[in-house]
């Protein structure tokens, strides 16, 4: 379990995130147009999976925003934006900021992805939420880089993750 804080205030995740050099588990999250996607549906390209809590909070935002931005010089990667937000808060958060580089997934349905990862809040006022991370794989699911961001308001190193598929 990851012990993290919210504004210093700690709190803790159910578990921790997969191994590097491990192969990913396998999901089925809700895409912006109510299809499901699991990750076979992106079997040959590299994923930069950016999972946080809620598309409504200036990090996330700002999050998804700057992957955007880095995803159109990625070759081969598809950068999926992840949360428990409905997918239609999601798709109208991208649809007004004109961001077409990342693809949106919601776990609203049973949150078995946040449990798979080991990252959903354990403790805390978001509580069932998901934390702040970022893993990266390769285009065959294997783990690449893995971080949980220590204090949920920061954002996550996006050098350090990107790198990681050089």
């Amino acid at each position: 379990m990851a012990k993290i804080t919210l504004k210093g205030n700690p709190i803790e995740t159910i578990g921790s995130l997969p191994t590097t050099g491990s192969k990913s588990p396998d999901f089925k999250l809700t895409a912006t147009d109510l299809s499901t996607k699991t990750l076979n549906d992106y079997e040959g390209s590299r994923l930069v999976l950016n999972i946080f809590p809620s598309i409504d909070t200036g990090t996330c935002a700002q999050s998804v925003r700057t992957f955007n931005e880095k995803a159109s010089q990625l070759e081969n990667t598809k950068v999926l934006c992840i949360s428990k937000d409905l997918p239609f808060a999601l798709a109208r958060f991208c649809g007004a900021e004109g961001l077409e580089n990342v693809e949106s997934l919601s776990d609203f349905k049973t949150g078995s992805f946040g449990d798979d990862y080991g990252l959903t809040f354990k403790t805390g006022p978001l509580e069932t939420l998901h934390s702040r991370c970022i893993v990266v794989l390769d285009k065959d699911g294997t783990v690449l880089h893995t971080e949980q961001v220590e204090e949920i308001v920061d954002e996550p190193n996006y050098e350090t993750a990107l790198e990681s598929l050089s």
